[in-house]
């Protein structure tokens, strides 16, 4: 177990070592039974985040405020289009000057090969940890959360099946960041990780390498295929989503046409059939009902997309209580 992680930027899980996000889950555990017990744990009293959102989000913000809140310190929203950062504040000065009135920065900015570069220019010019609600190419505390659930729900991760499919959707084009994370932390614990997919919603091909490189470190399997029901096939996990197809075209008429030709992608009572009898269901929310999973799924008896999104919280709080402290 790692015991200080003080300072530490958490822009993906790639860049911790596999002991290290054993701590996050350990901690995060233990502040989820403190939680559920009535114990406080004021881990971060007095100590003040800067959240600053590019895109909005209903579980990021309010998970990270209210982690804040739970750990004893204060969590400030800030909007990028209703401060100076739309019009002239740069990465540099934001990393220096935040970083001098907070404690820790969070960073949502899910722009198209723009997100990630401006976490990464304010990280290298911030004195305190910068954590990532979600770039274009990574959503690390969503994958935790993940993993945290699948831990809750089947024990040992290591030899288990899940299958991350594509799933179709009638809202915008969604980032890569939620399979790719996935992939790369699942792989790491010996899961045999399904990346499913119609050919126009791949994934980034240095992505999909290093998954490839912590299946064959970690002992467990990534298998890409292009069928829906292939790959619900026995599974005992099904993370049905909608992403974009960010690497066919970028422009949103093209992308929404692309999108019909697969309109039969959802995650319904037929599929979730062919997975194993005791399969979960999950997914990130918000979910497209009706286009990505019926109301049945989500809302059925083996869906865990709420207790999932409780997880998000406790998950935050550990990489908060650990690198902020």
């Amino acid at each position: 177990m790692q015991t200080d992680l003080r300072g530490r930027d958490m822009i993906t899980t790639q860049e911790w070592a596999k002991d290290e996000i054993e701590t996050v889950l350990d901690v995060a555990f233990e502040l989820k039974r403190e939680r559920a017990t009535g114990q406080a744990h004021p881990l971060l009293r007095d100590k003040v985040l800067a959240m600053l959102f590019f895109f909005s989000s209903t579980r990021t913000r309010a998970s990270f405020e209210a982690g804040m809140a739970q750990l004893g310190g204060h969590a400030a929203f800030i909007e990028s289009e209703t401060t100076q950062i739309a019009h002239g504040d740069t990465p540099k000065e934001i990393g220096d000057i935040l970083g001098r009135y907070f404690d820790g920065m969070a960073i949502r900015q899910c722009d198209w090969e723009v997100g990630n570069q401006y976490i990464r220019d304010v990280a290298r010019a911030s004195r305190v940890p910068v954590l990532n609600m979600q770039c274009e190419v990574y959503h690390p505390f969503q994958a935790l959360a993940d993993l945290m659930t699948i831990m809750e729900k089947k024990g040992e991760p290591r030899g288990k099946t899940i299958a991350v499919s594509w799933a179709c959707a009638a809202s915008y084009q969604k980032p890569l960041s939620v399979p790719q994370s996935l992939i790369l932390l699942l792989t790491r614990f010996g899961m045999n990780v399904r990346l499913v997919h119609p050919p126009e919603y791949r994934l980034m091909g240095e992505v999909l390498d290093r998954a490839q490189e912590n299946a064959r470190a970690h002992g467990g399997t990534l298998e890409i295929l292009d069928d829906m029901d292939s790959g619900f096939q026995d599974a005992d996990i099904v993370y049905p989503k909608s992403w974009g197809s960010w690497l066919t075209t970028e422009n949103v008429d093209e992308s929404a046409a692309i999108g019909r030709k697969y309109d039969d992608w959802i995650c319904d009572e037929r599929r979730m059939a062919l997975a194993r009898e005791d399969a979960v269901y999950m997914h990130c929310l918000p979910a497209d009902r009706g286009i990505e999973v019926t109301d049945a799924v989500i809302d059925g008896p083996q869906s865990v997309a709420y207790d999932e999104a409780e997880n998000r919280m406790h998950v935050q709080k550990a990489v908060m209580a650990l690198t902020m402290r």
